[in-house]
């Protein structure tokens, strides 16, 4: 059974363009179910679908555009009044993509191609800038807690405020569920604690063994491991690479390219700080987050605990104001003094704070009022877990799913 994934209503507006369309996205999040959901949502009849782990379809990319289209032209019916869509799984395994993409682009009209891959850090050494202006990128993530709700046939409305109590706590286990697994779509689909655990291990082994030997080209796979796990430590928190670096015995210069590389695989993401001086921004240490609370839990305790803690729970909310503002719209904010919030949401001309904290009495007001007093946001939030009974009317108390129905309208 396939999913609906809200990434397709983006992709639909250019299913009919001329454009390359291009499917980023981590190991395991779906992109190859995405592809097939294509298929399935759009009713494309004249398509070829390849994967190219398959290494008999890589030998035959690898050869030529010429023997591709013939190969295509032998074995599927084509429509010559129709487009004929090429769909092709994992392109960085292909030596030279661009030449191969360039030529059916601009002398193959009839031919759509939508290509997916793992790492967008080995996608852009390969993809020239020839491309440029031929293609159109999307970034797949691990589920967000809407579809989330969906692959666990839960069915009812985020958009609207929820209210009943019941519900409330249905919701909460859900989302207890959601913090301490991730949202990997096999995780979510497996219902046996167990197989959750072992199913992330072997992301985290085939993302080290398969992305970072293959595609990044890192030898010392132990020491990447070993760093890959201390940084699941810092999730949530401002970076120190001098730290990192003095830990694991690896220079700056490697941290800072392994730093570099997670990002392009999208395991982490860093978080720059807001300020109206944009000079200071760029003088500011970035925030450190895990795209994928799941994955964290598992590099951190190598298991699954029963409960979570406030630095996971954090790392779910970033997930989700991401996955929902797109990356370039979050911040976080902190003075010399160290007053902070933890994320800062910037929606058109509008700032809007929000602190999280797993329990509402945990809450303190002197930073959200400092920033108020100074940027004067129409509104701020705080994004917690348990509500207690004496909530201050000044600030407005949402739970995480409340996202969608408060800030998404």
């Amino acid at each position: 059974m396939l999913y609906n994934r809200k990434l397709l209503n983006d992709i639909e507006l250019f299913i009919n363009t001329d454009d390359i369309l291009v499917i980023y996205g981590a190991r395991q999040v779906g992109k190859t179910s995405l592809l097939k959901l294509i298929i399935e949502k759009f009713s494309l009849k004249n398509y070829a679908y390849f994967d190219l782990e398959d290494l008999r379809f890589l030998e035959l990319f690898e050869t030529s555009h010429d023997r591709v289209i013939n190969f295509i032209k032998q074995n599927y019916e084509i429509n010559p009044n129709r487009k004929f869509y090429i769909l092709i799984d994992e392109i960085q395994y292909l030596s030279n993509p661009t030449s191969f993409l360039k030529i059916l682009h601009d002398h193959y009209k009839q031919f759509k191609l939508i290509v997916s891959g793992s790492s967008s850090f080995n996608i852009r050494k390969k993809f020239s800038d020839s491309l440029v202006g031929r293609t159109v990128n999307f970034e797949l993530y691990p589920l967000d807690f809407e579809e989330f709700l969906n692959f666990k046939n839960f069915k009812i409305s985020l958009k609207n405020r929820i209210n009943e109590p019941i519900i409330i706590e249905k919701i909460k286990e859900f989302y207890k569920e959601y913090i301490l697994f991730g949202g990997y779509p096999k995780i979510v689909l497996e219902e046996n604690l167990k197989r959750k655990e072992i199913y992330l291990q072997q992301i985290i082994d085939t993302y080290i063994k398969k992305d970072i030997k293959d595609i990044a080209n890192i030898r010392n796979i132990l020491k990447f491991n070993n760093f890959l796990r201390l940084l699941s430590l810092y999730s949530g928190n401002l970076i120190n690479i001098q730290e990192i670096s003095k830990s694991i015995g690896l220079s700056k210069q490697t941290v800072e390219e392994y730093i570099l590389i997670l990002e392009n695989t999208f395991i982490i993401k860093l978080l720059n700080p807001f300020f109206r001086n944009l000079k200071k921004e760029l003088t500011k240490r970035p925030k450190l987050f895990f795209y994928d609370s799941g994955l964290m839990n598992m590099l951190m305790f190598k298991q699954i605990p029963q409960e979570f803690t406030g630095q996971l729970f954090e790392t779910t909310i970033f997930s989700e104001l991401l996955k929902n503002f797109g990356k370039e719209n979050i911040y976080y904010w902190r003075t010399q003094d160290k007053k902070e919030i933890d994320f800062i949401v910037q929606i058109g001309n509008d700032l809007i704070p929000m602190e999280v904290k797993i329990n509402s009495a945990n809450f303190k007001k002197t930073s959200m009022r400092y920033f108020n007093k100074f940027y004067k946001p129409n509104k701020c939030f705080v994004i917690v877990f348990e509500k207690n009974n004496s909530l201050p009317n000044e600030y407005k108390f949402i739970y995480p799913w409340d996202i969608y129905s408060v800030l998404l309208q």
